[in-house]
């Protein structure tokens, strides 16, 4: 998913739900990871449901999360799902705010959303970006609260709770996991005027993610 500018964002921060004193601007796991292409509407890998994650701790695992931390930050992203770096896995990583200023910062393993009913959930409808679907903003009803659960790298059990900006990112991913673009969401002028505005924005778009690659040192081939 698309970031919020970092001004809508204070010091206190959750990893992995956990509070924590400190922490640093871009997670330690971009330190390790490489650059990953990442993927766009119409590529396959993004209308299929991923796999379950079988195996966990392994250095393959590891090493895709390092690489998605670093490619969401180059893409400027709050979030980033495993096919859109062509990986069709069960498995996110995120840095996102939530309405009230607390920065939640990790990943999660084969996720679900807990079932809410219908009755009982208040939605927003507000704006939305994705990193599949370059440079496109809609404004998309998703609940103001959702529950995640899933397991860490490790196959600890996670349960990450998200309100406001963040639940929106809990749920964009995991919708991409199920093999869905925000695109679905909306009605067929709002979708062909999103993909007006990614074939005109794309480009400024990618120039910005070959920019910020260089600040970090980190080769960035788009698209």
């Amino acid at each position: 998913m698309s970031g919020e500018t970092a001004s809508a964002v204070d010091r206190r921060v959750r990893v992995q739900g956990v509070p924590v004193d400190a922490y640093p601007d871009l997670a330690p796991e971009a330190a390790r990871g490489r650059y990953r292409r990442i993927t766009v509407v119409g590529e396959q890998v993004l209308d299929r449901p991923c796999h379950p994650v079988t195996e966990f701790g392994t250095d393959e695992l590891r090493t895709l999360i390092d690489d998605m931390f670093v490619t969401m930050y180059i893409a400027e992203g709050a979030g980033l799902a495993a096919n859109q770096v062509d990986v069709p896995l069960r498995l996110f990583v995120y840095d996102c705010p939530d309405d009230d200023g607390v920065r939640h910062v990790g990943h999660i393993v084969n996720p679900v959303l807990d079932e809410q009913p219908t009755g009982g959930r208040h939605l927003l409808e507000e704006s939305e970006g994705c990193l599949s679907v370059p440079g496109a903003r809609k404004n998309v009803l998703r609940p103001e609260r959702v529950v995640v659960r899933g397991s860490d790298i490790d196959g600890n059990p996670l349960v990450i709770e998200g309100t406001g900006y963040f639940a929106r990112c809990l749920e964009h991913e995991t919708d991409h996991l199920d093999g869905h673009l925000y695109l679905s969401r909306l009605d067929k002028r709002q979708r062909k005027d999103a993909l007006r505005q990614m074939g005109s924005l794309r480009e400024e778009v990618y120039a910005r993610r070959r920019e910020n690659g260089t600040k970090l040192g980190v080769e960035v081939v788009e698209p």
